[in-house]
């Protein structure tokens, strides 16, 4: 076994290798940019290598650079997480050279595999039913609407190289597929040096699905069950669970078994994933082989109790599988949510900052990679995480920067704990998409199992403008709010100490305003809580929790229900977020309440005539000149941010007064790009 392996990789996944090495008594090397001298990886790791600046295509991809710094550390292996240089067979081979294991697949298994044209002609060569598409390279922007137009839009734009959503585009039409191909092939060079563009038929109504593979260099191979990870968003996987709530044993076992069966074609050696798109009628269809490991492995980890990451080691070791087919048992349910550093009020754009606040909800104490599932307890809570309280999101990197995990012995149960695990996750500082992610949990569809790849842009067609929670909710949170206002005055009175009776004088009756709705209250206090009744209807809510003036997470118990609210202390009350809900929670006394209904309301300023950045990023081309007359829908610039390219375009008719940035300007959240007239 390895004495020491170096990690070609920063953020969660550089952390999550370094946690099962750990465990295996191997010691690990960190490699960093000057943007991430602090990361949380570095810390973690027993030495640390500089790599190079901020950019990736500077640092991390450069491979002599990795190179020297495996030389410099004396690794004797080296885990490539995934992205960056993860199927990149130039730097297998490199490390083959340099006489390093690669913990990955063979160099040829890369080659077949991992380039996703040449992995599509290997897959219709072997029998697989794979979409209909153009495998050939894709000379120009002309040669892609022609290739279009003959496989029939919808297409899919997808770089070669590509995976993470980047380098993806959907065409409808011609110049919907021109204008994709150059964004695709401009992300794709930026982020895996290689911007060969292929193109696919897009197919409707489909169900993203994958199976995980473990194979060693001796022959043996299984699956282990397959994952969801149709809820996705401009291609990039949002939410994931394992197994899916759609497949049935028989499909399963007949993906599993052509997934490992393509594996060992190939030679494969190590942990890899074969995707597939499945129709309503469960027929499946090849996508691609991912020679890596992937973003959304724990939830198979957690329905199997295997490590992948140490199977990955053993297998690079040249060491047999130490499991057979027989041996996978999928046990229980598990989901997992990715915490993007982007503002779902904002289309999901990316966002910048420090991390002034950033408290995930316990881990369970007992799990870690490779526990049984249900040893750890009747529900695990797993946090893959590669940031900390008062670090920087950086522009230069993918925005993802947590992965929240569930598991409990039914998926209805996993839901539930994944739903109290996200109003308990704290992030401030940063624009982050926690409500759109519990705004999911709650969805009809998602909690009935009916999804597809198209769930986002069919229920959130104009983006994610928040939750409108049901009366049911507002009452516990109303009730909740009233005790715990009341508390804070009680304590606000005792601080000034100018009253002797302070329960007295502070009062019971309180009018508790929020979404729109008013709630009169009365709040009978006693040393186990209170009793909060709506004087509507006399209908009363049971209230306990240990919250205390100050603390910014209250857990509750409405009638013996768990909730937990995020609090932050406004005038005459809380902001709240529960549930996917951000809620202005104004408690006032009754006649304080009179008064406010009297005040006007304060309007936003209007920007209807300005095009604002909508977040932290470099302007990539300016498309409209002083003076043009712009059509709604029509590009008017490109912004890059954390890797991928957003055309920002017109939303109605007007004609361009002014233009107040060029390209190469660095802009920063609500600079005014261009005026209209």
């Amino acid at each position: 076994m390895f004495d020491k392996i170096l990690i070609a990789n920063r953020g969660e996944i550089a952390c999550r290798v370094i946690k099962t090495a750990r465990k295996m008594g191997i010691q690990t090397v960190a490699i960093f940019s000057d943007a991430d001298r602090q990361a949380l990886h570095v810390q973690m790791a027993d030495e640390a290598v500089h790599v190079g600046p901020a950019p990736a295509n500077q640092s991390y991809i450069v491979i002599d650079k990795v190179m020297e710094a495996i030389r410099a550390s004396g690794a004797q292996a080296v885990h490539p997480g995934y992205g960056f240089l993860s199927e990149n067979s130039k730097f297998a081979e490199a490390l083959s050279a340099e006489g390093v294991a690669f913990v990955g697949p063979p160099v040829g298994a890369i080659e077949k595999m991992g380039d996703k044209i040449t992995s599509k002609k290997i897959a219709q060569e072997a029998g697989v039913s794979t979409v209909p598409g153009y495998m050939g390279l894709i000379e120009d922007a002309d040669e892609a609407v022609k290739i279009s137009g003959e496989i029939g839009y919808p297409v899919m734009l997808k770089a070669s190289a590509g995976g993470g959503g980047k380098g993806m585009r959907i065409a409808w039409n011609d110049e919907e597929a021109r204008e994709g191909f150059q964004s695709s092939k401009n992300e794709a060079a930026s982020s895996f040096g290689d911007d060969r563009i292929f193109i696919e038929k897009f197919v409707t109504q489909p169900r993203h699905i994958e199976i995980q593979v473990l194979c060693d260099a001796h022959g043996n191979g299984v699956y282990l069950g397959e994952r969801e990870c149709s809820i996705q968003r401009r291609n990039q996987k949002v939410v994931e669970e394992a197994p899916s709530p759609f497949l049935d044993e028989e499909t399963r076992r007949a993906m599993g078994e052509q997934a490992v069966s393509l594996a060992k074609a190939v030679g494969y050696a190590s942990a890899g994933t074969v995707e597939f798109i499945v129709d309503g009628e469960r027929n499946f269809y090849f996508l691609e082989m991912n020679t890596r490991l992937q973003v959304e492995h724990p939830v198979t980890e957690l329905i199997t109790g295997v490590d992948l990451v140490e199977q990955m080691i053993r297998v690079a070791a040249g060491k047999e599988l130490s499991i057979t087919q027989d041996d996978v048992k999928l046990t229980g349910w598990a989901i997992e949510n990715r915490l993007y550093a982007e503002d779902p009020y904002r289309n999901f754009l990316p966002s910048i900052g420090r991390l002034t606040r950033y408290r995930p909800p316990a881990e369970t104490a007992a799990y870690t990679p490779g526990v049984a599932p249900g040893e750890a307890g009747p529900v695990v809570i797993r946090n893959d995480t590669g940031v900390y309280e008062g670090g920087e999101i950086s522009m230069y990197y993918d925005p993802m920067i947590a992965k929240l995990c569930t598991w409990a012995p039914t998926r209805e149960a996993a839901i539930e704990a994944m739903r109290i695990a996200l109003d308990s996750f704290e992030v401030e500082g940063i624009g982050h998409n926690l409500p759109f992610l519990a705004a999911v949990m709650d969805h009809p569809k998602f909690i009935s199992g009916d999804i597809t790849t198209a769930f986002i842009a069919e229920e959130y067609p104009d983006g994610f403008s928040g939750v409108e929670l049901p009366e049911g909710d507002l009452r516990r949170i109303a009730a909740s709010c009233a005790a715990m206002h009341r508390i804070a005055e009680i304590r606000r009175t005792q601080v000034s100490g100018r009253m002797d009776n302070h329960e007295r004088r502070v009062g019971n009756h309180w009018v508790v305003d929020l979404q729109g709705q008013t709630f009169k209250t009365h709040v009978a206090a006693d040393p186990e809580g209170a009793t909060v009744t709506f004087e509507e209807d006399g209908a009363a809510i049971r209230v306990t929790s240990d919250w205390t003036p100050g603390d910014l997470l209250a857990h509750v118990e409405t009638d013996g229900a768990p909730l937990v609210l995020k609090v932050d202390k406004i005038t005459q009350g809380f902001r709240v977020r529960s549930r996917g809900a951000e809620l202005k929670v104004h408690v006032r006394r009754p006649r304080q309440a009179e008064l406010a209904a009297l005040m006007p309301e304060k309007l936003p300023p209007d920007t209807s005539k300005m095009l604002l950045c909508p977040m932290p990023g470099l302007v990539v081309k300016i498309d409209v000149e002083v003076g043009q007359e712009v059509q709604e829908g029509q590009p008017l610039c490109t912004i890059e941010a954390m890797k991928m390219e957003n055309i920002l375009r017109a939303e109605k008719q007007s004609v361009v007064s002014k233009i107040n940035a060029a390209a190469g300007d660095s802009l920063a959240v609500d600079d005014v790009i261009i005026e209209f007239e």
